[in-house]
């Protein structure tokens, strides 16, 4: 329907103006009714058809034939609207607990086939680590991993040990089953209790990185449901393309539903060691030795600590000094400290050996000695050690805070200057949370993957993990945190560092390009076949999808 606005009348202003103007401002008002209602009309229509396209999206979910089930309870709603970073909240409309990979095929395949008419997007979450709502799906479907129980784990010893596991297993279940075998996995996170789907999404590195690489250099094989729905196995020698796209791929290409890991023999205890450096030169030089070295320590890490007292009183519930009388002189007089953490595994009956061995290792280091504390715990224990202090903060509440971490990957040849610039001016204390620092070999990472790495042999990853204390206006509040993280970044970004974020986050698409550089073509044409329609972890924020109306 055409529709013709009647145009005001003009006149010479006389006698007669006062009819004539009466009349057009009739006309006008006429005109302003007839403009309000029609927009009004077109609105309540936009509306209803919208609400009738919403209000049929749960009728159509619901009809499908799962064998597990989908909820739409605002409990379990707003439960999956939240994560470990505890700043992100956005509501799926629905939140499906899988019992198969088939009840994941079947959900994404029906959003699929509803085409680009549809504004469903579906999300895979596990334990809910993520930081900045990376695992949610405003309005879509939000998949609960760990509800996922086939295939079920299965542990195959032999020459070449592997373990078969779900995409939605703890690591720390792994641990547990596969030491039953006296096997464990080679690459580990600092945290346990995250799904294997989630960590091989990202990379997954702790401080068997220089030895083993990531977690995603130690997979043999995947199951992934693709963006369209399809099932497909992939491997080195099968899905090549895909099997490389997945892994540290944000969730962009497919959900892991099951993983192959490569498992080596377990130790049963780890000699646990720590000491500190004030010089950051002799720090970083025997952290790069170390790393090369054949045969010495199993675990390589370090971090910073910056205007703390007593420190060293705190080791003592945990670690006992090597020379006690030494270690009571020490005053760290609000220095900035950086501690070398270090852990070689014993096996059957080593213990003689390995102390002797550890010794002759801590002998070619410069660490002040009198910082030299050492531990003996078991195997466990020593994995789950972050576990230990979620019990503790929890029980004060203190876990559910908000996380603003950040994760950098700094190449060697800017270590120095970044920690100059931010250990020195822009991070004044680590009160707030932990910050590592610990260097990694790329040559035991594959640049085939979809992580982004600095492009030299040698770069550090450097952690801030601080935890904001709600309504705090101080150095350890959301506010002062997220406004330290902003000039590290921009510092980083202003002096060409060539610094890559590890688990990502930005807000632009022309963010996201430059984060991966050479390597945004590959990762878009990979998304162009993989998930066509962006359907897949849509808080990663990198694709959007396209939404086309009827």
């Amino acid at each position: 329907m055409m529709i013709k606005l009647l145009q005001p009348l003009t006149a010479s202003l006389s006698s007669k103006t006062k009819m004539s103007y009466s009349s057009f401002s009739l006309v006008r008002e006429q005109n302003n009714l007839f403009l309000r209602g029609f927009m009004i009309l077109l609105l309540s229509c936009i509306t209803i058809q919208l609400n009738f396209c919403i209000s049929s999206i749960p009728s159509s979910l619901k009809a499908l034939h799962l064998e597990g089930h989908l909820s739409f309870d605002e409990v379990g709603l707003s439960q999956a609207s939240r994560d470990f970073g505890n700043r992100y909240h956005a509501q799926p409309m629905a939140l499906l607990h899988p019992k198969s990979v088939s009840d994941i095929a079947v959900i994404i395949k029906h959003i699929w086939n509803m085409g680009p008419s549809s504004q469903l997007t579906v999300a895979a979450r596990g334990h809910g680590h993520s930081l900045q709502g990376q695992a949610q799906a405003h309005g879509g479907v939000v998949i609960n991993m760990k509800s996922l129980i086939a295939p079920r784990m299965k542990v195959y010893a032999g020459e070449l040990p592997y373990v078969d596991v779900s995409g939605g297993e703890l690591w720390i279940n792994i641990l547990h089953e596969t030491l039953r075998y006296g096997l464990a996995p080679r690459s580990w996170t600092d945290y346990l209790h995250l799904t294997v789907g989630g960590t091989l999404s990202n990379a997954g590195v702790s401080g068997q990185a220089f030895l083993h690489g990531p977690q995603i250099s130690n997979v043999k094989q995947l199951e992934i449901v693709t963006g369209t729905g399809e099932v497909v196995n992939c491997s080195e020698e099968q899905n090549h393309e895909l099997f490389h796209s997945v892994l540290g791929g944000l969730g962009q290409f497919g959900i892991i539903t099951r993983a192959r890991i490569l498992l080596e023999p377990a130790p049963t205890m780890v000699k646990w060691i720590r000491v500190l450096y004030a010089d950051f030169t002799a720090f970083t030089r025997d952290q790069e030795k170390l790393i090369y070295m054949e045969n010495a320590f199993d675990y390589i890490e370090g971090f910073v600590i910056i205007n703390r007292t007593g420190l060293l009183n705190n080791w003592r519930s945990s670690f006992n000094p090597q020379d006690p009388v030494q270690a009571r002189k020490f005053k760290s007089d609000g220095r900035t400290l950086f501690c070398l953490e270090l852990a070689k595994y014993i096996r059957m009956e080593e213990t003689h050996a390995v102390n002797q061995e550890v010794m002759t290792l801590l002998s070619h280091l410069n660490y002040i000695p009198s910082t030299l504390f050492v531990t003996e715990v078991t195997y466990v224990d020593f994995l789950d050690r972050v576990h230990t202090s979620e019990v503790k903060l929890r029980s004060k509440g203190l876990w559910d805070v908000p996380h603003p971490w950040l994760n950098l990957f700094i190449p060697k040849s800017k270590i120095h200057k970044f920690a100059e610039v931010v250990f020195g001016n822009i991070v004044t204390e680590t009160s707030s949370g932990p910050v590592l620092i610990y260097p990694v070999k790329k040559s035991k990472w594959d640049n085939r993957t979809s992580v982004v790495m600095p492009d030299e042999d040698i770069f550090y990853l450097v952690a801030f993990l601080a935890s904001a204390v709600p309504s705090s206006n101080g150095p350890d509040g959301l506010e002062h945190i997220l406004n330290q993280n902003k000039r590290i970044l921009e510092y980083c970004e202003g002096a060409h560092l060539g610094v890559k974020q590890y688990l990502p986050h930005y807000n632009t698409q022309d963010e996201w390009q430059a984060h991966f550089g050479p390597q945004w073509e590959v990762f878009l044409k990979r998304k162009s076949v993989y998930d066509p329609l962006a359907i897949l972890a849509p808080g990663q924020r990198i694709f959007q999808k396209a939404i086309t109306f009827s």
